[in-house]
């Protein structure tokens, strides 16, 4: 008998099913919402709390609304438990580490791979999967549910949705001009609705791969190397060296009062004060750097389905080869060769999670030993990703103490959590310091030349944000403005006529990832129709064209 009241309760209890999962999720799931909608406000007070509980009724209604729709056997239970689930796990980023979960950030974490996705699983992400997922997730699949045979459940879900409707419609009404300018003034809030903003990317992705129709655009097919360097009885070998995470603010090069870059201050080399990566995370910002494509006209699907710089290269008959110690070139190096370093077996360089930057330049010699024409090394660096910046740097690079050693960064102190960070460009400035020296000592065979530059830059708890991927046009200068290093050798500036005082005048104009396609061109003189010399950042500065630009003036 118990158990029959007990049961009769439950079922009673699961009428308003929808209505307590909505609230729920609009109260647990949506913490980082409600926090910026209230320092937008000026923080929690009896007068804020007053302007947007219309917004919170109405933000509820949609949610039952939602819930009452797919009220249906078989369905019901497994769509709530989906939605339970992710929306625990946009929860935990969003909150721990003040990211927004738009469509770039999305493809970024569908393009994550194990490792760096393990990292991310915390006791904190364990606690919140638990407690916003998991837990709620049982009661659901334990509590009874009633329902209607089929056409009568649609019936009552008709009815019910349109007295929500009625309900919402009446709220648009009398509030749609309170909240317009809001919506208006801080169109990033939309990225914060959970689970929303995590099913609507997640959409997006799949349209985008769906609109591909893998037919490639070649590009570039006319690329040939400029006569002049053919005749030359030395190569050119230039190693580009793609950073990962490297902000600008954090080289002393670039002012930062630590000693942050003690091996680069010491050679000879031109770094450019205001250049800006093309996206705020690596799935955008490495395609972006090697297209066509500038950050203006960026288009994903459109760039996956256009050869890049690497193929106009091997167009014209430059040697190509990709070294990777990351989650891979998310396509720009699919047609070229490559050699994955990331998970050597290498005692002195690589552990359990990994392998330090230096493994990039194990048996280099030997392949550069190999070859005989122009060639071009990409180095992908570990660099400084996060959010477990301890890991990426030899025990001997832990020059700045405390460090913070939990990739929970929201929790560390902010000096622990700095000094870690600055530790991975101490070390990335010791491995620049040993190409650059590689490269030297390979001159005498080769007119060699290094550029780094990072992909895009880290938030380090400014203003309660972590790690990076926040939609651009939010972005802050940490995200954002990156490292852009320059070294040649006395054969190749003689080679390309290059002004070097010319050049450090130059490097204090403003530039970005768009440069890099024709820069690399340039530099490897390469003559082809898609070539802009306008865009080449030494063009200016090479002596044939200082003379053109001053009989222009």
């Amino acid at each position: 008998m118990i158990l029959n009241i007990a049961n009769k309760k439950l079922k009673v209890l699961s009428f308003f099913y929808p209505f307590f999962i909505a609230l729920f999720l609009a109260v647990f799931d949506n913490t980082a919402l409600w926090k910026e909608l209230f320092k937008i406000k000026g923080g929690v007070s009896f007068v804020t709390l007053n302007y947007y509980l219309p917004f919170f009724l109405f933000f509820l209604l949609v949610y039952t609304a939602f819930f009452i729709l797919v009220r249906f056997k078989y369905v019901f239970k497994v769509t709530t438990v989906v939605i339970l689930l992710t929306a625990s796990i946009a929860a935990y980023f969003m909150d721990a580490y003040g990211v927004m979960l738009d469509t770039n950030m999305i493809h970024n974490a569908l393009e994550t791979d194990v490792a760096e996705t393990i990292e991310l699983i915390t006791p904190k992400f364990i606690v919140y999967f638990f407690l916003l997922g998991i837990l709620p997730s049982i009661l659901i699949a334990i509590i009874p549910v009633t329902y209607k045979p089929f056409i009568k459940q649609v019936q009552d879900n008709f009815f019910k949705i349109f007295i929500l409707f009625v309900l919402m419609a009446a709220i648009l009404v009398v509030y749609f001009g309170d909240y317009a300018p809001l919506y208006r003034s801080n169109r990033h809030i939309r990225h914060l609705i959970n689970p929303v903003n995590f099913v609507k990317s997640t959409i997006n992705n799949v349209k985008r791969l769906i609109r591909s129709d893998n037919k490639m655009k070649l590009i570039g097919m006319d690329a040939i190397i400029d006569s002049s360097e053919k005749n030359q009885s030395q190569k050119t070998l230039t190693v580009l060296v793609v950073g990962e995470t490297a902000r600008a603010k954090n080289f002393s090069l670039y002012g930062y009062s630590r000693s942050t870059n003690p091996v680069l201050s010491q050679k000879d080399i031109i770094f450019f004060d205001n250049f800006y990566s093309c996206g705020t995370a690596t799935a955008t910002s490495v395609p972006c750097m090697f297209s066509l494509l500038t950050h203006e006209n960026y288009d994903d699907t459109q760039a996956k389905q256009m050869e890049g710089l690497l193929d106009v290269l091997k167009h014209a008959g430059v040697n190509v080869l990709w070294r990777n110690n990351n989650s891979g070139c998310k396509g720009v190096c699919d047609r070229v060769d490559y050699e994955n370093m990331a998970f050597l077996k290498d005692s002195g360089l690589c552990n359990g999670s990994g392998c330090y930057d230096e493994i990039l330049l194990k048996g280099l010699q030997k392949y550069v030993n190999s070859i005989d024409k122009d060639t071009l090394i990409v180095l992908h660096q570990k660099g400084s990703h996060g959010p477990s910046y301890y890991l990426r740097v030899p025990k001997q690079f832990e020059k700045f103490k405390p460090i913070c050693q939990t990739s929970q960064v929201n929790e560390c102190s902010p000096e622990s959590l700095v000094n870690a960070y600055d530790n991975t460009i101490l070390y990335s400035d010791y491995f620049l310091g040993r190409v650059i020296d590689f490269l030297k000592n390979n001159s005498k065979k080769f007119n060699t030349g290094m550029i780094y530059v990072s992909d895009h830059g880290e938030s380090l708890g400014e203003n309660n944000i972590y790690l990076h991927g926040l939609p651009y046009f939010l972005a802050p200068d940490e995200q954002i403005h990156v490292p852009f290093v320059l070294w040649l050798s006395a054969g190749l500036a003689e080679n390309l006529e290059i002004d070097w005082e010319c050049l450090k005048n130059e490097s204090k104009g403003r530039f970005s990832h768009d440069n890099l396609f024709h820069s690399i061109l340039g530099l490897m003189k390469i003559n082809t129709e898609v070539y802009n010399s306008k865009m080449n950042l030494f063009w200016p500065c090479q002596s044939q064209n200082i003379v053109h630009l001053s009989h222009q003036n």
